[in-house]
């Protein structure tokens, strides 16, 4: 099979590999649809990779069972099943891995594409049959995709903070993850508050129903979020999807008393004041993607919702496309990307 592999220092290849056959408690999912997140320029720039650390990329898995292993129930895995994988893995026995938070194992997690276990950019990809999540028969693969990563990222995000319909948010960084939590936070009935410096991205977030617009490299965003939120207290909850210091110190401040902010770009450094906790009891939390149930919870509210996740997607293109991909990917030229299978 042909398959995406980052070398590190932004050199991208695609390989040749065995066809991967199933161990007595795997399956092999036959991809449709691999979506690109932006923690895989992480992985594309770090220094370069000896041989026995490169895997498959991909981490935004959805295709169709092709085999199963001899000990696999068919309640949890058949052939031709629709399914999402939860991309981690652990030792299964510690409380996280039990209660569905495999990435946070106490051993240290397995993460299937980019880190210790190959992904889903390949034709086929090897899990654990427990890390499957059936896809609804109305679902598209492509949003299969997004859900097994950032916009199951930005569901549980919204979650974390418990966003309610009579609040406002506000979301910094409207890339694949910002863009989702505008997406998701306006079906939960929330009105929305979209920062980014790019003019496109706004452009984007107006199409995905965000209420306010405010580009921080233009307007003072704290001071724009008091303007336009009852009694200038500022936002109920905020999201910083962005990673930068600046923006996320910024997330803090913008909140009211009792505002809660949660953090899930990943990297860099977050920079405040005791005293923008302490004085208005605002608290600070983080999200690293999600439970499998809250995977699943996500793609049952985007069919119970009608919520447009396909149009995340600005790109498709095939496997073999990889480098030009990555590169406008890297260069911020395109929205969300995904490669989709025959």
């Amino acid at each position: 099979m042909k398959a995406v592999v980052f070398l590190g220092e932004g050199r991208i290849e695609i390989r040749d590999y065995p066809d991967p056959v199933p161990g007595p408690d795997e399956v092999i999912i036959r991809m449709k649809a691999s979506g690109m997140c932006g923690s895989d320029l992480h992985h594309l720039h770090e220094p370069k990779r000896p041989e026995e650390k490169i895997v498959i990329e991909g981490h935004e898995p959805c295709g169709v069972v092709e085999a199963v292993g001899a000990s696999v129930r068919p309640q949890d895995a058949k052939l031709g099943d629709r399914v999402m994988v939860h991309h981690y893995d652990g030792c299964r026995s510690c409380d996280q891995c039990r209660s569905g938070w495999t990435q946070l194992c106490d051993e240290g997690p397995i993460v299937y594409g980019g880190l210790n276990g190959n992904g889903a950019h390949a034709e086929f990809m090897k899990v654990p049959a427990h890390t499957l999540i059936k896809l609804h028969d109305g679902m598209s693969f492509k949003s299969g995709a997004a859900v097994a990563c950032g916009s199951g990222t930005a569901y549980a995000a919204l979650k974390r903070v418990d966003l309610a319909g009579d609040e406002t948010v506000a979301v910094w960084g409207q890339g694949p993850v910002g863009l989702s939590a505008t997406l998701f936070a306006k079906a939960m009935g929330a009105r929305v508050i979209a920062l980014d410096v790019g003019v496109e991205r706004l452009d984007m977030a107006r199409r995905f129903g965000a209420d306010i617009l405010i580009n921080p490299a233009k307007d003072d965003p704290v001071a724009a979020i008091r303007d336009v939120t009852r009694g200038g207290l500022g936002a109920d909850k905020a999201i910083e999807c962005s990673a930068n210091a600046t923006a996320r110190t910024q997330a803090i401040r913008a909140t009211r008393t009792w505002g809660i902010t949660c953090l899930t770009g990943y990297g860099g450094e977050v920079q405040f004041l005791s005293s923008d906790l302490i004085l208005r009891n605002r608290s600070v939390v983080g999200a690293l993607t999600f439970s499998k149930n809250l995977q699943s919870a996500c793609a049952d509210f985007v069919m119970e919702r009608g919520v447009d996740v396909d149009a995340l997607f600005t790109h498709e293109f095939r496997l073999d496309q990889a480098e030009e991909a990555y590169h406008l990917f890297d260069q911020k030229k395109i929205g969300k990307g995904v490669f989709l299978f025959d």
